[in-house]
């Protein structure tokens, strides 16, 4: 009776398990169906596919042409843009004619993204996790920017193929910056901005200056783009970018307004939206003031928080749009000094706990402390003193805090470092290393009026209103800031690999290339914690704790690792 019971438990048992694997079974496969599915983003749809066969023609030394549209890379090492057409027609000429510059991009891009995650299958399971986030972002994205992308494509390498089809990587791309700083709160994305009119300004009017401090690496800045749309719909404008890019990080269109992001601290977004770069695009190409400026940005739903500082020359103003996921304000004081930090200023959202926390934690509140204070050392601004504003590489009370640290207006990170006149329709973008070569000066109504169509290959902008390099290019610290740099990164691969190859000779000689930054005892500090020689660890942590840090996150950070080493003494 018993054998007989136990064989029907055994029975039942076996069948149960059975339908649960056979059910598990179902179910994975159901969900794998229905993951790639969802992840799979449609094809914009193009009524004529005509552009895809125009080729692109030698005009001279690194000048290219298609049709009206041109390329040429100018003896600052700028490249020169000129677009224009329907949303897929403009892509499709922007591709081919940048098209090594957009591969080269793309292989910075990823080149650093193995950087930070060197494992395969982490890699692997990022990027299925990235196509999920964002499977509905093309149902936020107007249709003209997915075009566009769609065009530009076309040009991408198929050598990422195994990373998602070119349309779906180069759609993504768009969102790196917006889940970049969210999910670190992460990036190096501490950038500043300032607008000074009226009484402060030299000549009475608008003058803008913005340091775009978002770093992946230095092979990602090495080739800007100043491209001059000219679009079928809305403004002409232009804005400072990088291969297969068509968002906006910083802009100005013909009806002088401006346009330039900062990153906010922001949740870490849940769901696909419009990508920031994006809205700021739609506002460049659609917006003649601060009021229809604000109306796009309200419309329109972000995956993250930002700053947009919208200058205007019809206005003659300056205001800030602070948009998050869920909300949107304009901080417009109308005072003849605006400071566009990474946290927010307007009533309604400066007190959220969100800002509360990114002021208390960030270098955000120092660097608006210390743009503050460069203001006030002017009595009035104009090209010049704005960049000098931004490259100034002090702290507060022009302390020396290292060189590279975050809380300085110059981190020496910058992709591009930009100064705006609405008024008169020019800007001056700096030329590579970061914001320490000259700054050249372009005029839209004479680019517009001279570029398209060009033959000959001539330098397009002003070059009596250029401002020289900076003078700290050719100072001993400068050396010794690329010298610290080659070692930093030398001094991780170390780490990383557990190969202690650095003699406490060579470590000191690496402390004596930047010797007031706490990162560099802080690294200094991490090799000797790897190599498990707590002692001297120790020393290099307190040492870093003394020197002014950059943020409350990075404090505590080095007290987690002394705390370790007390437990380990113990």
């Amino acid at each position: 009776m018993k054998s007989e019971k136990s064989k029907i438990k055994r029975f039942t048992f076996k069948k149960v398990l059975k339908y649960f694997f056979l059910s598990f079974i179902i179910f994975t496969l159901g969900f794998t169906v229905y993951f790639f599915r969802a992840i799979k983003m449609p094809l914009p749809k193009v009524e004529d596919f005509s552009p895809l066969k125009e080729k692109r023609i030698t005009l001279g030394n690194n000048f290219y042409g298609i049709k009206n549209n041109r390329l040429r890379k100018s003896e600052s090492g700028l490249y020169e843009l000129y677009v224009e057409g329907s949303p897929f027609e403009t892509g499709v000429y922007n591709g081919k004619l940048t098209t090594e510059l957009v591969k080269k991009q793309e292989d910075a891009f990823v080149e650093e993204i193995n950087k930070m995650i060197p494992s395969k299958s982490l890699l692997n399971i990022m990027k299925y996790m990235t196509s999920w986030f964002n499977r509905n972002m093309d149902e936020y994205v107007p249709d003209e920017y997915l075009l566009e992308i769609y065009g530009i494509s076309e040009s991408a390498s198929k050598k990422y193929e195994y990373i998602g089809k070119n349309y779906e990587r180069i759609l993504n791309y768009h969102a790196a910056h917006d889940i970049g700083h969210a999910v670190q709160n992460l990036a190096k994305v501490g950038c500043t901005s300032f607008s000074c009119n009226n009484s402060k300004s030299a000549d009475g009017h608008l003058i803008i200056g913005r340091n775009f401090d978002f770093y992946v690496g230095d092979k990602f800045a090495e080739d800007k783009i100043v491209t001059f749309y000219k679009p079928d719909n809305g403004y002409k404008f232009v804005e400072i970018t990088w291969g297969g890019f068509i968002g906006t990080v910083s802009g100005m269109n013909d009806q002088g307004l401006t346009v330039t992001l900062n990153a906010a601290k922001s949740e870490i977004p849940l769901s696909s939206a419009d990508p920031i770069s994006l809205i700021a695009r739609e506002i460049l190409q659609y917006a003649s003031n601060i009021n229809e400026a604000f109306q796009i940005a309200k419309k329109r739903k972000s995956f993250v928080s930002e700053a947009i500082m919208i200058g205007s020359a019809k206005d003659d103003a300056t205001a800030i749009i602070e948009k998050t996921p869920s909300d949107c304000a304009l901080f417009y004081p109308k005072t003849d000094i605006i400071i566009g930090p990474n946290h927010f200023q307007s009533n309604k959202l400066k007190n959220t706990e969100l800002n509360k926390e990114d002021i208390r934690e960030s270098s955000s509140m120092y660097r608006y402390k210390r743009m503050t204070e460069l203001i006030e050392k002017y009595r009035k601004i104009g090209h010049k003193e704005a960049a000098e504003i931004l490259r100034n590489k002090k702290g507060l009370g022009d302390e020396n805090i290292g060189m590279g640290n975050e809380k300085s207006i110059c981190q020496l990170i910058s992709h591009h470092s930009i100064i705006f006149k609405p008024a008169e329709l020019k800007f001056w973008i700096s030329t590579n290393p970061y914001q320490l070569g000259k700054y050249v000066c372009y005029d839209l109504n004479t680019v517009f009026n001279s570029f398209p169509a060009m033959t000959e290959n001539k330098e397009i902008y002003i070059d009596s209103l250029t401002i020289p390099a900076d003078s700290f290019l050719f100072t001993n610290d400068y050396q010794n800031f690329k010298i610290f740099k080659k070692t930093e990164n030398k001094i991780k691969t170390a780490i990383k690999n557990e190969k202690f190859i650095f003699s406490d000779k060579e470590i000191k000689k690496f402390i004596k290339t930047n010797p007031e930054y706490f990162y560099t005892y802080q690294l200094a500090g991490n090799y000797y914690f790897a190599e498990k020689d707590f002692a001297k660890a120790k020393n290099y942590y307190k040492t870093a704790l003394k020197k002014e840090l950059t943020t409350l996150p990075e404090k505590e950070t080095i007290e987690k690792k002394l705390n370790e080493i007390q437990k380990n003494e113990n």
